[in-house]
């Protein structure tokens, strides 16, 4: 299994490198050299194409190819902007914080070259109201980058200039939808907007914008810098390049973790987690935290892509391996992930605001001991009214969890059911 372990940290480069957060630390391990070459060497079109070649996709979650995104930019329009989704709301994921936290100049220098490669000068960064202290840390990397002249006007003495501005939303699942965000960025409710327009054509303020993940961006210096070529080294042929994995759950040792895309599950658990607590057997992957389909345990062997995943019934995502052992509960868990949609749901839309309501009810119902085997298949019947005719995404991340649960773990639901009251019992509910 040594033969998956990464030579280097791309992205992670604060593991290899200490306090490369202070940014003479990061010009000394040739920090800014991505976008010196970028600005010097380079049309702004040959940055998308190279990015373009690299085949970088979306670390956010949805995997779609970032040079194609940039690419659908209008040249004829201005002004443009750039906005990252530094939102994190995914349960179980925390590797964007790592990253504003302890490698910033990483990052910075990725919306740097997005925003070059675009044409745009204004850069917001949109994150959770929790990451008070991150975007402390991420403030003071980007003061330090308008000292040493790679923000601000004329960046390098070019023609090219960036401002970078940072905007603390109020912890909302829904603002991880981009026109959502856009929504909240421009201080109204967050909720997602209709499409088309689409936000490369009218995004923030109607202009047009790129919405990419930090993830994502944080890994282009490393493709300008190095080429097309060391960067396909990394990963598989259509799943190029390395991608940090947010382990929690059972496991012995929690945390982020970078990985050769197209590493299998095994090695993520086994060699990087420290194996599963007490040595009990793998129950249940939720690989995408609550917004995908349960990989089953006896898929561990999985490989880590986007397409090895999708064939195995589930998604890469954003990389948040959540690990059910054989001690949990499936009902409970599921639950737990029913309550954080409802919880979470902006309510604009029917199918979502009481699709996740009938939901939970349902899910209390069994979990008190007073469900029916009618309240179990009444589940499928209410995700079935939800596919396909919610507003947004987040309704609809609430449809695979809970189909794989049932088809998975469908002897623990009943389990829990009692027989059908007799006429004029009461029927529990909770509305």
């Amino acid at each position: 299994m040594s033969s998956y372990k990464l030579d280097r940290h791309i992205l992670f480069r604060h593991r290899d490198v200490p306090n490369i957060r202070e940014i003479d630390v990061f010009l000394a391990d040739q920090g800014y050299q991505g976008l010196r070459k970028a600005i010097k060497e380079m049309k702004p079109s040959e940055v998308i194409d190279q990015v373009k070649a690299a085949g970088l996709r979306g670390r956010g979650g949805a995997g779609f190819p970032t040079g194609m995104k940039w690419s659908f930019i209008p040249q004829n329009i201005s002004p443009k902007y750039i906005v990252v989704n530094g939102d994190e709301s995914e349960p179980g994921t925390f590797k964007d914080r790592e990253i504003m936290e302890y490698n910033p100049h990483l990052f910075i220098e990725g919306i740097a070259l997005c925003a070059y490669a675009v044409g745009a000068a204004t850069a917001y960064v949109y994150g959770r109201g929790e990451f008070l202290s991150t975007f402390r840390y991420l403030q003071n990397a980007i003061n330090q980058a308008y000292e040493k002249g790679f923000l601000g006007k004329n960046i390098l003495g070019s023609d090219f200039s960036l401002d970078i501005h940072l905007h603390l939303g109020a912890g909302a699942y829904i603002c991880g939808e981009e026109t959502a965000l856009l929504n909240s960025l421009e201080g109204y409710m967050g909720q997602p907007r209709n499409r088309p327009p689409f936000p490369a054509v009218a995004g923030l303020y109607a202009k047009p914008t790129v919405i990419n993940n930090v993830e994502t961006l944080t890994g282009v210096p490393y493709i300008i810098q190095h080429g097309v070529e060391a960067y396909r080294k990394y990963g598989t042929e259509k799943s190029p390049g390395t991608k940090i994995i947010s382990l929690s759950g059972r496991v012995n040792k929690p945390g982020n973790y970078e990985i050769n895309i197209g590493t299998p599950v095994r090695y993520l658990l086994e060699e990087l987690g420290g194996g599963i607590i007490g040595g009990k057997q793998v129950k249940a992957i939720l690989p995408s935290g609550a917004a995908s389909s349960i990989l089953p345990g006896d898929k561990i062997d999985t490989a880590m892509d986007y397409e090895a995943m999708a064939a195995a019934g589930s998604m890469l995502g954003s990389g948040s391996f959540i690990v059910l052992d054989e001690t949990v509960d499936a009902v409970w868990a599921e639950k737990k992930v029913i309550d954080f949609f409802k919880h979470e749901s902006c309510g604009k839309c029917s199918p979502c605001r009481e699709g996740t309501h009938w939901l939970k009810s349902i899910f209390t119902k069994i979990t008190e001991g007073h469900g029916t085997k009618k309240d179990v298949d009444l589940l499928t019947t209410i995700i079935n009214q939800m596919e396909g005719n919610c507003f947004c995404p987040l309704g609809e991340f609430v449809v695979p969890g809970v189909r794989t649960s049932l088809k998975f773990f469908r002897s623990e639901y009943d389990s829990r059911v009692v027989d059908e009251p007799a006429n004029g019992a009461p029927v529990h509910l909770h509305l």
